[in-house]
């Protein structure tokens, strides 16, 4: 009979059935990355487009890779309990997190985290982008931006601008518009979206600022209509809806986010495998259609374009946050 050590000695030698990234594993040359499943940390709550589009991400690298990736969800404020568990981890590729402009956001959103997203994350890919979309009731006088613009400028302070939460991405994309177009209107913060679409079809507010994937379904319904989309270029999941800066409303850019990212100090040779992984991935017309259909376009990226994002995106909500005089938390 055959000794173990002669088992292992032919395994070793027979050619991999799976398709594993033919990578040493530091410190230990005959393991292979990722020798055992991969834990993908999220700081949002399960069922929303990240969360979706992170779990079809993980899906297809486990297939690619040959081990599970695992999506774990640990939404809190500020994304703090999802970064710790990524930055107290070994840095050695079995753990990674989803990062996000909502990172970059909360870097001034609040007085102080304990963590710094620049300096604490080995940057690895963008996932993809997302834009905000302006939108009116279906019968709505406003037929387009510049209507909307105009009407504010003869009543200032008088429309309505429905978002969610102080402080999101929605709001502080309406905050970053008022001073763009030198408007002045007053920003509605609602608690989630169907409350300000509600508010939409009531006539409460004269315009809502949201993203695609919840709006989706009354825009669909022709209940409500697109006016601008923020992106600096019109987007392929609205592709007949002006941006924001074809209406003449100012230089005005909102570009949404997400990415992949791991522990600082992971290898370098881990975080390139990952990055070919994912843009091989991200090219997939299956996954790009995945993803448009909740307003995403899938778009890989390299780690340092990523970095430059999100330093960047730091940079630029901070001005909004402090123009609008929103506290911090």
């Amino acid at each position: 009979m055959p000794t173990r050590r002669t088992i292992w000695r032919a395994l070793a030698s027979a050619p991999l059935a799976a398709p594993f990234v033919a990578l040493p594993f530091p410190g230990r040359a005959q393991d292979r990355y990722p020798n055992r499943p991969v834990r993908f940390i999220l700081p949002f709550a399960a069922g929303g487009v990240a969360d979706v589009t992170s779990r079809l991400t993980a899906e297809k690298l486990g297939e690619k890779l040959g081990q599970r990736f695992v999506v774990e969800n640990q939404p809190g404020a500020g994304g703090i309990n999802a970064a710790r568990s990524v930055i107290g981890a070994a840095p050695d590729g079995h753990t990674l997190g989803l990062l996000t402009n909502g990172t970059a956001i909360s870097v001034s959103l609040f007085k102080a985290l304990p963590f710094d997203p620049v300096k604490d994350f080995a940057l690895i890919s963008a996932l993809g982008t997302f834009d905000l979309v302006f939108i009116v009731n279906a019968e709505s006088k406003y037929r387009t931006l510049q209507d909307f613009v105009a009407a504010a400028r003869e009543q200032p302070g008088k429309l309505n601008v429905g978002t969610i939460n102080i402080g999101g991405t929605q709001n502080l994309g309406a905050e970053l518009f008022k001073s763009a177009a030198a408007v002045n209107f007053q920003v509605v913060p609602y608690r989630g979206s169907p409350e300000i679409i509600i508010a939409v079809l009531r006539n409460d507010v004269d315009l809502m600022v949201d993203f695609y994937a919840a709006v989706r379904a009354p825009l669909l319904d022709g209940k409500i209509r697109p006016i601008a989309v923020s992106s600096p270029q019109r987007t392929s999941i609205l592709p007949d809806v002006p941006t924001v800066r074809e209406t003449g409303a100012g230089d005005y850019e909102v570009t949404s986010w997400n990415g992949m990212c791991a522990p600082q100090g992971t290898p370098r040779e881990i975080i390139d495998a990952l990055n070919r992984s994912l843009r091989d991935i991200l090219a997939i017309p299956e996954v790009k259609k995945q993803y448009a259909d909740v307003g995403i376009e899938a778009k890989a990226s390299s780690p340092e374009e990523l970095g430059t994002r999100l330093r960047q995106d730091i940079e630029k909500w901070s001005k909004v946050i402090e123009r609008a005089g929103i506290a911090k938390q």
